[in-house]
């Protein structure tokens, strides 16, 4: 499991130390959000990594202060001496770095056609519990509806037309990640989600087999649990979103 620490009066003294460990250092809230599909495919490339969870709107702000944040958001990757921003560059750093993204740039390009759809539906996901709570319901049975019509229809026909165990190449890819992580995701919403896909069904069982994505799903890992109120109001304190 990553190391947890916070940023404050030790950040500074500990920094060099942290940067010699070699380990990926991870910046962001102690919960999902747009940082979990980056542990996601660090775990499933095998990296273990370090994580800082931000606690309070100072740390943040000393964030951007200091000009660790380009655009002045979070998530912040520190890796390979890069300071790495925006959620789509994070992710394509590491699957190039790590041979999870094609061997060519047609296979590329199916690869990110798969991932932008799952990014869709991760961050419908991801704003579901920061909507107001009487928006909820109706806003849970969109993200269904759509998910069962628009999105998993489609990686459904893929698998099946490609015959294979994964979506491009044979080989896992970012996309792959990308989906299980979604499809865990609604079953937590709606367990019998994979009913009507049975390409998805056999998909998820041979995905979660593999031994790294196995260990992350493993309890103690840095995998975070579904958002919760607590978690929900200190996003809302740090960036100030009332």
């Amino acid at each position: 499991m990553g190391k947890k620490t916070t940023p404050g009066c030790e950040e500074e003294g500990n920094h060099q130390l942290r940067s010699m460990s070699g380990k990926p250092r991870l910046t962001y809230f102690n919960g999902r959000g747009r940082m979990e599909s980056i542990r996601w495919l660090l775990a499933a490339a095998g990296v273990k990594f370090e994580e800082i969870f931000l606690e309070t709107r100072e740390q943040y702000l000393k964030l951007i202060k200091d000009g660790h944040l380009l655009f002045d958001q979070v998530p912040l990757v520190e890796m390979d001496g890069l300071k790495l921003v925006q959620t789509r560059a994070i992710l394509n750093y590491i699957a190039g770095k790590y041979n999870l993204h094609g061997k060519d740039l047609k296979e590329r390009a199916r690869i990110d056609m798969f991932v932008e759809g799952t990014l869709d539906l991760t961050s419908m996901l991801f704003m579901y519990p920061f909507s107001p709570p009487e928006q909820r319901e109706a806003q849970l049975a969109s993200i269904i509806e759509k998910s069962t019509t628009r999105y998993l229809p489609v990686y459904e026909k893929a698998l099946r037309q490609h015959g294979q165990e994964f979506l491009v190449g044979n080989h896992l890819s970012l996309a792959d990640v990308q989906l299980i992580e979604i499809i865990l995701m609604l079953e937590e919403k709606k367990c019998d989600i994979l009913a009507e896909f049975p390409q998805l069904q056999a998909f998820k069982a041979r995905t979660c087999n593999i031994p790294t994505i196995k260990k992350f799903l493993q309890p103690g890992s840095p995998r975070k649990p579904p958002p919760d109120e607590p978690y929900i109001a200190t996003v809302k304190e740090i960036l100030n979103l009332g």
